[in-house]
């Protein structure tokens, strides 16, 4: 037998306990929920092991859980019979918790419990949630497979430590009992236990029984009534999944998800298809209404639920979903893969590609549908999903097409930042003979909705998608195309874009008459920049730069740097607007070394509004205040 010790909590759990007390202390019910899911996951994984090690039934294939309550002693009792933990299990699994970015996680909270509440609902709190209702939890779990002398003792009171001790336990699995805090005596009720569970778990695939007291009377009057406990299964106990869709009601999607999730807020939408012919399998497929917190932590753990012919095999299956799609939940119950499957195999076989491809099609067909048939839930989709989504063209250029039709933009045809415009919506608004979708792209909506590069688009009234997610630039250098209509940046030089521009007799003649000013300035700057040249693009600015057609753009120069890698020097092309009066008062100036500190002001004003900062602001300044004086 192994010996007790007490040991601290991971700091983590005792910040998670605290938040949790307090800030799902409302919606507290969830606990019965939660330990239930644990035990269901328990018969799960046993069920998987015992594939290859029957033993590990111990006589025992009849898997449940079963739910006691004693209101002398005020406690509630889960008891499963599932795979159990070992000791080291038990220190890890109730002791610490083994998520990537915990830490920061936690302190990026503050002291709004409503907040707090939803943050936690995305943390999924499992075991822990028991202390919303008990003020002492005791656990007693033996691994299937080990002798009775190696079974475990764990206790706590939810403060800084908990206490771990061997202990004898001839029947495997975990039973775990709530000492109930001074004001959860309604919990103590069959009907009111009956309630929660029938709310929360009648989906469970694993049986779940209560304990049912029956008082008979007797048979004569001298006779005391008998009273007799026993245990009756409450739930539906059959897979959800494996039921016929019009008996399925919403509630129960809703709790599933979250079963499967561990989740608080119910999905925007899910997905329930059964296929049968070449291949066989059901999908169950959801799409959550709020980002876990950890969904660009590289660690994050994703996929689906992998069953073959009902029997769980493995949670967090990723080779069903490519990564852009790495926010859907569910599960795929397949009849085509072997039992015995592992994650490396899946990785090469052939019906894991063909589902992958089916799944993801499925996928992308319900995010379109609920764009059509739900706008505001769609926005919320986009809202916590979109920078994900972004990454598709560039993973999956099969199904760009699709992709880009649930992209959302904000765009100079709205007032609003928020991403609202859809690329058919765009090309529904193109003005006549217009065969491009037009773009910007910056670091902020601020900068691209100023950018003087709209300058003439907003003259004209030709609509330009505003960019400013730094993920835009990337996704852009692979998404080349919609409906085949091409996309094309405004920042960069392009003869469409100067056709734009129509040109008087009175603009060409001031044009050839700023030659020499072109070719002064060509030659003060040198290999500064790639060329010099006159725009008509502009109204109210006197000079902008851009980049070539075929040359790295400002912000994809910006990702490389912020990425610590090191990326071509960008060359610009500086363009002078030959009616703006600086311009003009630059061609005016016989003084070189005015004429070069003009030069340099409207160039480093131009570098401003294209990169959003100087080498030098300083000098900038200085160089400013004293052509202001004179």
């Amino acid at each position: 037998m192994q010996e007790k010790e007490t040991r601290g909590f991971q700091s983590e759990v005792k910040q998670l306990l605290h938040l949790m007390i307090h800030s799902l202390y409302s919606n507290k019910e969830i606990f019965l929920r939660e330990l239930i899911s644990n035990a269901s996951d328990a018969a799960d994984k046993l069920r998987f092991k015992a594939l290859s090690q029957s033993d590990l039934y111990e006589g025992d294939g009849e898997l449940r859980v079963r739910i006691s309550f004693d209101k002398e002693a005020r406690t509630i009792t889960l008891d499963d019979n599932g795979i159990g933990m070992t000791r080291d299990e038990v220190i890890e699994n109730l002791g610490t918790i083994a998520k990537s970015g915990t830490k920061a996680f936690l302190e990026s909270m503050g002291a709004d419990s409503a907040k707090d509440s939803q943050l936690i609902g995305q943390f999924g709190v499992g075991f822990y949630s028991a202390f919303i209702v008990a003020d002492k939890v005791t656990v007693r779990t033996r691994k299937a497979g080990l002798p009775a002398s190696e079974a475990v003792f764990w206790e706590s009171e939810g403060e800084g430590e908990y206490t771990v001790a061997g202990i004898e336990k001839e029947n495997r699995g975990t039973e775990i009992t709530l000492h109930l805090r001074a004001d959860e005596d309604e919990l103590l009720s069959e009907w009111r236990l009956r309630s929660i569970i029938s709310k929360y778990s009648d989906h469970i695939a694993l049986p779940v029984e209560l304990q049912v007291e029956k008082t008979e009377a007797p048979e004569n009057e001298e006779e005391e009534p008998t009273t007799t406990v026993t245990f009756e299964k409450i739930n539906k106990a059959q897979a959800l999944w494996t039921r016929n869709k019009g008996d399925i009601t919403d509630e129960e999607y809703h709790e599933f998800y979250k079963h499967i999730s561990h989740d608080f807020a119910n999905p925007l939408t899910w997905s329930h298809n059964r296929v049968e012919g070449k291949q066989e399998y059901t999908s169950l497929l959801f799409v959550p209404s709020k980002a876990p917190w950890d969904l660009f932590n590289r660690e994050h753990k994703r996929g689906l639920k992998l069953y073959v012919q009902r029997v769980f095999i493995m949670d967090d299956a990723e080779q069903f979903m490519p990564n852009y799609l790495r926010f859907m939940r569910g599960l795929i119950d397949s009849n085509d893969l072997p039992l015995n499957v592992s994650r490396e195999i899946l990785q090469d076989n052939k019906v894991t590609q063909s589902l992958r491809g089916a799944l993801t099609k499925r996928s992308l067909q319900m995010l379109e549908k609920l764009a059509k048939d739900d706008a505001a839930a769609y926005q919320t989709f986009f809202k916590e999903f979109g920078l994900v989504l972004k990454e598709g063209p560039a993973e999956d250029p099969s199904n760009q097409a699709a992709i880009g039709k649930l992209l959302r933009f904000a765009s100079t045809n709205t007032e609003s930042s928020e991403p609202t415009v859809s690329l058919d919506d765009y090309i529904s608004r193109m003005k006549e003979g217009q065969d491009k979708i037009y773009y910007i792209t910056a670091d902020s909506y601020a900068a691209a909705k100023s950018s003087p590069h709209l300058e003439l688009f907003n003259k004209k009234g030709i609509e330009v998608l505003l960019l400013s997610d730094r993920i835009d630039e990337w996704m852009m250098s692979y998404f080349t195309e919609y409906e085949e209509k091409p996309f094309q940046s405004i920042s960069k030089a392009d003869e469409s874009l100067d056709k734009l521009a129509e040109q008087t007799e009175e603009q060409k003649e001031a044009e050839k008459a700023l030659e020499p000013v072109v070719d002064r300035v060509k030659t003060y700057l040198k290999d500064r920049v790639k060329d010099v040249k006159l725009t008509h693009r502009l109204t109210d600015t006197p000079a902008i730069v851009s980049t070539d057609a075929d040359e790295m753009s400002t912000q994809m120069a910006k990702l490389f740097a912020a990425a610590g890698q090191a990326a071509p020097e960008v060359k610009y092309i500086f363009s002078l607007n030959p009616d703006h009066p600086l311009v003009k008062r630059l061609s005016d100036e016989k003084d070189e070394d005015k004429f070069a500190q003009w030069v340099e002001l409207l160039l480093e004003q131009s570098l401003l509004a294209e990169k959003g900062s100087l080498e030098d602001p300083n000098e900038f300044i200085k160089r400013l205040n004293k052509l202001l004086i004179g």
